[in-house]
């Protein structure tokens, strides 16, 4: 998404497939088994856009069910897609997934909108059957205890097989769409657990003392998503900060210049200033030195927040955090401010998804516009602004130690939607998402990010609804309509997700 190269990239999900039959069916008709094959060689080729592919074949026999459950569990696969191609008894498909745990998806896909009725034969008919066992695996995995999902809807071809005696060109019909668009949710949802279960967490300093919401625990967090928290110290950064060179700092300026436009004054806040040269220089110094963090610790997300003596060496260092951090966020590294953990977990869920996930709070309700503007005073996701996000310097930072610069930026006029991750009051995470539209409504000049955002309903009415599922203060906004995407990665990772 973005144009810039990423620092670390996300993991590509495994993906398993393979089709179902029933033997009996090859020699009483010839040339169905081929069919069925290339319909399945369909979706592989589809779905590698997407992912890593590994396509069994066809599954004919409860025996051929067990070698291809052995099969997936040595390619190590995230998420298993059951092509139920013809009818097939489900003692063929439930060994497959007794052996390999990955979680699984029922793709009920028809190739053909209607039957040519008149000239089908029995073993056309067999060829666009795929519904019929469906119900069968369903109660056959609710009794063995193994969760399933359903994809209903086209296969989506666009020519038909030499063997068809009906039009099997389907790909632009709504239910071969909207099915494909549920099949790319679930492959690219595969990847997030992967990518979680592979990254490290950096947590510079502290939790912003008090904001007890935040608070989190290292372990449950490692526990419900993987990944790993390395807690870093601001004498490690400072550390960097030693060994930056002139050359960094220039590199970094130029970034600074490519990404943002320089603010003068601004026309109502005193503290929001046109930055100085030092002010600029210490930003791209410190920014190179959180690269260098970064790269040493081999992080993938990084959540900060240190208060820092007044006058101290710190105080000056976590001044000059934003801009560096906006950038890391721009290339893959999302950053969350005031150490909240828990929405470095949202920001990088949307950003492996490739929706961005800016990191945001209430700021304040505009009941002229029935808008709530969401934002911060850093750090954004510059890929996803609507244009170049300005840089003002500030005289101070509200609630803050220190002084330095800030970033003033809207997400993208149109369709948005926010991430939240709480924990319960027993321990679990649980996602909030709240699909709405980014406006072109005005905003501070005050040096924060803002969006002016309408959701679907009153801006009381929302607010009360999200209020009462008790979630963090902070959220990700990402780009696009994205709950029933976050609802199959919630589905993937095991945790409760509430659409508002």
């Amino acid at each position: 998404m973005s144009i810039y190269p990423a620092i670390k990239a996300s993991l590509k999900p495994r993906i398993g497939l393979y089709s179902v039959g029933l033997r009996a069916y090859w020699e009483q008709f010839p040339g169905l088994k081929e069919r069925l094959e290339e319909y399945g060689r369909f979706i592989e080729r589809k779905m590698s856009a997407w992912a890593d592919v590994y396509y069994y074949g066809l599954v004919d026999t409860e025996g051929e069910g067990r070698k291809s459950g052995e099969w997936l569990n040595e390619r190590q696969v995230d998420l298993v897609f059951c092509h139920a191609a013809t009818y097939s008894t489900s003692s063929t498909v439930l060994p497959v997934h007794q052996i390999c745990k990955a979680p699984v998806v029922f793709l009920n896909l028809q190739p053909t909108a209607r039957l040519n009725y008149e000239q089908s034969t029995t073993g056309e008919w067999l060829a666009h059957c795929g519904a019929c066992p469906v119900p069968e695996f369903a109660n056959v995995f609710n009794r063995s205890g193994i969760p399933f999902r359903v994809v209903n809807g086209m296969l989506g071809l666009d020519y038909t097989p030499a063997i068809s005696l009906t039009d099997e060109v389907t790909h632009e019909r709504r239910e071969a769409v909207r099915a494909w668009k549920e099949i790319e949710e679930w492959v690219r949802a595969a990847g997030v657990p992967r990518t979680l279960q592979h990254s490290r967490f950096g947590f510079l300093g502290n939790t912003y003392s008090g904001m007890l919401d935040m608070y989190s625990d290292f372990t449950m967090i490692s526990a419900q998503t993987g990944l790993h928290v390395e807690v870093l110290e601001m004498c490690d950064l400072d550390r960097m900060l030693r060994e930056v060179t002139p050359q960094d700092v220039k590199r970094k300026l130029d970034e600074l210049q490519d990404m943002f436009q320089i603010s003068g004054d601004s026309p109502s806040d005193p503290i929001a200033k046109k930055p100085t040269e030092e002010q600029l220089e210490w930003s791209c110094r410190v920014a190179a030195a959180q690269e260098k963090l970064v790269r040493t610790y081999d992080l993938d997300a990084l959540s900060y927040y240190y208060h820092g003596a007044p006058g101290g060496e710190y105080e000056k260092l976590q001044g000059g955090f934003i801009v560096g951090n906006s950038l890391l966020t721009a290339r893959g590294i999302p950053c969350s401010g005031e150490g909240d953990l828990k929405t470095a977990v949202a920001m990088k869920i949307s950003d492996i998804l490739g929706v961005g996930g800016s990191f945001s709070e209430i700021v304040v309700v505009d009941y002229i516009d029935e808008t709530i503007l969401l934002g911060h005073d850093g750090p954004f996701h510059i890929a996803i602004s609507e244009g170049k996000p300005i840089l003002r310097g500030m005289g101070l930072y509200h609630g803050k130690q220190g002084t330095g610069v800030s970033v003033e930026a809207k997400v993208k006029t149109g369709a948005i939607t926010t991430l939240n991750v709480t924990q319960t009051g027993d321990g679990r995470l649980k996602l909030i998402s709240s699909e709405g539209e980014s406006t072109n409504g005005p905003i501070m000049k005050i040096g924060n990010t803002q969006t002016p955002v309408r959701f679907r309903e009153h801006p009381d009415a929302y607010m009360s609804r999200w209020f009462a599922e008790a979630p963090t203060h902070h959220c990700a906004m990402s780009i696009g309509h994205n709950a029933s995407q976050f609802q199959k990665v919630a589905d993937l990772m095991k945790v409760k997700h509430v659409i508002l």
